[in-house]
């Protein structure tokens, strides 16, 4: 039987999304999300937050940087990365979310609830985009003819 690799997570960002570039030119987005779960306890509910990190890679981290505010409802779908490093001679992991597809929903959290409401400048189109990459691992930097290292699948009728 093969592995498998794979989730799929919907919570609110933590914290604006970060926008940083690889030394080869290769855009990194990172943020975080908090996922929030009831459970019952003794006679009353209480809520438990768990936390994951994301990363989003190239164009669609560039693209969806903006809109990724603190407070955004989305769904994320990639998989689990553990990096490791050594620090201080101690070794170290971390464990972050590849997406390969991050759909933005709802509102800016607050309470304002779900949906589209034409009164914030800050929310996003009533036709949230929705971006899949095809692979989950870091792109490397490539060039494609006749355009500016846009790859020849990317649609380029962006609802926004």
């Amino acid at each position: 039987m093969a592995d498998v690799n794979s989730v799929i997570l919907i919570g609110r960002l933590t914290r604006d999304a970060e926008l940083k570039y690889t030394s080869g030119s290769v855009a990194v987005c990172k943020f975080a999300i908090a996922v929030n779960k009831r459970r019952k306890q003794g006679d009353q509910w209480v809520e438990e937050a768990n936390f994951f990190d994301i990363v989003l890679w190239g164009k669609m981290g560039e693209t969806l940087n903006q809109y990724l505010v603190k407070g955004k409802q989305v769904a994320v779908q990639g998989e689990l990365h553990q990096n490791r490093w050594e620090q201080d001679g101690q070794s170290r992991s971390k464990i972050e979310i590849m997406a390969s597809n991050v759909q933005l929903l709802g509102g800016n959290g607050g309470g304002q609830g779900s949906g589209y409401s034409g009164s914030s400048a800050t929310q996003s189109s009533p036709s949230a985009p929705t971006y899949q990459r095809r692979a989950a691992t870091p792109p490397a930097p490539q060039s494609f003819e006749g355009e500016d290292s846009v790859p020849p699948d990317f649609p380029d009728d962006i609802p926004f």
